[in-house]
């Protein structure tokens, strides 16, 4: 992956307890996706926006609720 300076953020019901998956936007406009608790350090996904869409879209509808437990 190239190098380059991203400001990641995540989401608030995550809080402080660095247990959150991460999002930034590249200035291509790709999003990437990092866990938090590799502080950086792990491996990074890189998504389109049409693709974090229809995974948020998923979201909403529930259809991850099985992932939960």
């Amino acid at each position: 992956m190239r190098e380059m300076k991203i400001d990641f953020f995540k989401a608030s019901a995550s809080a402080d307890n660095n247990a959150c998956v991460e999002m930034g936007l590249t200035t291509e406009g790709t999003v990437l996706l990092r866990d938090s608790k590799q502080h950086g350090q792990g491996p990074v996904l890189e998504f389109t926006p049409g693709e974090i869409a229809a995974l948020i879209d998923g979201a909403k509808r529930g259809e991850f609720n099985k992932l939960l437990g």
